[in-house]
C-alpha cells in the first residue's frame, strides 16, 4: 500500500471524525505531502475501505515509510512517537479553533458536552493513544473497604538506550520547563521529551487566575484530565488551592479534581508545576461511607466525618464552597504544625516540614465535599523510603510513591507484575511454591507473600487478582498516618480536638 494510499486514508478518517473539513482536504493533503517531502500527485480514487476507529493502523505503514526514506534517525519506537504526532498535527484543530469549540458547547450544550467533545478529540487525534492503553490489565478486588481498582500498566513503551542518554545530558535550561507547561502545546519534542504536535489544551479561569485543562496522552480512568496553572510555580497545598479545586468542580460538577501533596515522598507527582488531576470517574474512596460524624467549632453549617477507607481521611461537605476552602485551609494549618509522639508522628526534624495533605474535591448530591487526606513525608533508618509509606514487606507489589490515584483507591502497579504473576500462577497449580518459583527470580519476592494464602486450584488467576487488592489495601494502610487500630483511631480522634 503506498504512501498515497495511506495519505488518502488518513484525510477520510480525519473527515469522519470531524477533524477536519471537505473545504480542508486538499491543504490538508498537501500538509501531508510536505512533512513527508513528496512532490505530491493527484488521488486515483477515494479508499473504499472502512474507516477505522483510530488512527493508529494508517500511522503505522506511514511511519514505516517514513523510516525507509530517512525521515526519522532511526526506526525506534522513541523516533516513531516523536514522528506521528506530526502526521496527525495536520489534521488537528488550531489551538484558538479548539477552544472556541469548546465554549460553544460548554453554552449550548453544557459542561458535559463540552468535555466529552474535547475528550474524543484528544483520542481522535491520537494524542491519547488507546492503542496501547487497550493492552493495560484493569480489574476491581473485594476488600474490607470495598472494591478496589487495580490496574496494570501496559501502555508505555519502554525508553531505548539513545533516550535514556539523552535524558542523563538534558541541560537544566531546556525548554519547556517541564512535560506540565502550556509550551508543550505543539512542541516537536527531542529524544529526552516527547512530541506535543497534536496536543491542545483548554483555557479555564479558576479564582481569577489562567490555569489549562488538557488530558493524560496515557489515562489511568475515565476521561483522565490535568489541570495546570499556566506559571510555572512549585506545587503548595494553600486556601488559595482548595479554592481554586472547588472553583473547578462549580464549573464541572461532573468531574472531581484533586492534588497531590506538596511534599517529596508523599507528592507522587511533578512537584515542580502547580497542577491538579481529575476527571469522569467515581474512585473506590468516593464511594467509602463516613464512620463517623462530628462538629467543628466555628462550623456548624459544614458536615464533617471519618472517612472508612484504610488511608486517614476527613470529609467535609456543605452548599457553600467559600466555607468548605476557609475550613480547609484551618485544618491544613493545624495539621502543618502537629505532632503527636505516641503516633510517630512529627511536624518537623531540623527545620524540615514533613506534614502536608492530599485534598480531592467533587460535586455530589447538590453539594460541595472535600476529602482530606493526612500526609506524612518522615523516613527513619527501619523505614528509608518512609515511615508512612508501603514497607518493605509489600514492595513486592507496590514500592513507589502512593500519589493522588492511588490514594483514592487505583493501584497504578508496574507491567513487570503480569508477567510475574503469571508465572507464579504456574507454579501454584503445580505446587511449586517452595521449589521452582523460590528459584525464578521474577517470582522468588512473591512467595513469602504467596505460602500464606489458600490457593484454589482451579481458580488460582481470579485469586490472585483479589489477592493484589487485599495487598493494595495493606500498602494504603502503610501511607496511613492515623493507623486503623483502635490506637490509632484515638490519635486520629485526639488531632480532630485540635482543629
Amino acid at each position: 500500500m503506498s504512501i498515497y494510499h495511506n495519505i488518502e486514508r488518513l484525510l477520510q478518517y480525519g473527515l469522519s471524525k470531524k477533524m477536519i473539513a471537505v473545504w480542508d482536504v486538499d491543504y490538508t493533503r498537501n500538509r501531508l505531502f510536505h512533512l513527508f517531502q513528496l512532490e505530491g500527485k493527484n488521488p486515483e480514487e477515494t479508499p473504499k475501505e472502512p474507516v477505522p476507529d483510530t488512527p493508529a493502523g494508517i500511522l503505522e505503514p506511514m511511519l514505516d515509510y517514513a523510516a525507509e526514506q530517512g525521515l526519522m534517525e532511526d526506526n525506534t519506537t522513541t523516533e516513531r512517537d516523536l514522528f506521528d504526532p506530526k502526521i496527525m498535527d495536520c489534521l488537528v484543530p488550531r489551538p484558538s479553533e479548539v477552544t472556541r469549540d469548546f465554549y460553544h458547547a460548554f453554552e449550548k450544550q453544557g459542561p458535559k458536552a463540552a468535555t466529552d467533545r474535547f475528550y474524543q478529540l484528544s483520542k481522535d487525534a491520537h494524542y491519547i493513544r488507546t492503542d496501547r492503553i487497550a493492552k493495560n490489565k484493569h480489574w476491581y478486588s473485594e476488600t474490607e473497604y470495598g472494591d478496589l481498582e487495580i490496574t496494570i500498566n501496559l501502555s508505555k513503551p519502554e525508553k531505548d538506550p539513545k533516550a535514556i542518554a539523552a535524558a542523563k545530558n538534558k541541560k537544566a535550561d531546556s525548554y519547556p520547563d517541564c512535560l506540565l507547561c502550556k509550551e508543550n502545546v505543539g512542541y516537536a519534542g527531542r529524544l529526552d521529551h516527547p512530541a506535543r504536535d497534536n496536543h491542545r489544551v483548554i483555557p479555564v479561569d479558576l479564582e481569577g487566575e489562567h490555569w489549562f485543562l488538557q488530558y493524560s496522552p496515557y489515562v489511568y480512568y475515565n476521561e483522565h484530565a490535568i489541570v495546570l496553572s499556566r506559571e510555572h510555580r512549585p506545587m503548595k497545598i494553600s486556601k488559595e488551592g482548595f479554592d481554586r479545586l472547588l472553583d473547578f468542580v462549580d464549573q464541572l460538577p461532573h468531574y472531581f479534581v484533586g492534588s497531590n501533596a506538596d511534599l517529596p515522598i508523599v507528592g507522587g507527582s511533578i512537584l515542580s508545576h502547580d497542577h491538579f488531576q481529575g476527571g469522569h470517574h467515581e474512585f473506590p474512596m468516593a464511594k467509602a461511607p463516613v464512620e463517623e460524624s462530628f462538629n467543628i467549632p466555628g462550623y456548624k453549617d459544614v458536615e464533617a466525618g471519618i472517612v472508612r477507607w484504610p488511608m486517614s481521611v476527613l470529609r467535609l461537605r456543605s452548599t457553600d464552597r467559600t466555607r468548605l476552602a476557609e475550613l480547609s485551609d484551618r485544618i491544613l494549618a493545624t495539621w502543618r504544625s502537629y505532632s503527636d509522639a505516641s503516633a510517630d508522628l512529627y511536624a518537623e526534624t531540623s527545620g524540615e516540614p514533613h506534614n502536608t495533605i492530599t485534598p480531592i474535591a467533587r460535586y455530589r448530591n447538590g453539594a460541595f465535599e472535600m476529602d482530606l487526606v493526612f500526609r506524612n513525608n518522615r523516613t527513619s533508618s527501619e523505614h528509608p523510603m518512609g515511615i508512612f509509606h508501603p514497607h518493605e514487606e509489600v514492595h513486592h507489589i507496590k514500592k513507589e510513591n502512593i500519589g493522588l490515584i492511588e490514594v483514592m483507591g487505583l493501584a497504578v502497579l508496574p507491567g513487570r507484575l503480569i508477567h510475574e504473576m503469571e508465572a507464579l500462577a504456574g507454579y501454584i497449580k503445580k505446587g511449586e511454591l517452595r521449589g521452582e518459583a523460590l528459584k525464578d527470580e521474577k517470582t522468588a519476592k512473591h512467595v513469602p507473600w504467596a505460602e500464606g494464602i489458600r490457593w484454589e486450584q482451579d481458580e488460582v488467576w481470579p485469586q490472585l487478582q483479589d489477592e493484589i487488592g487485599r495487598r493494595f489495601s495493606v500498602v494504603l494502610e502503610h501511607a496511613g498516618v492515623f493507623k486503623r487500630s483502635e490506637e490509632g483511631q484515638q490519635a486520629f480522634r485526639r488531632f480532630l480536638q485540635t482543629i
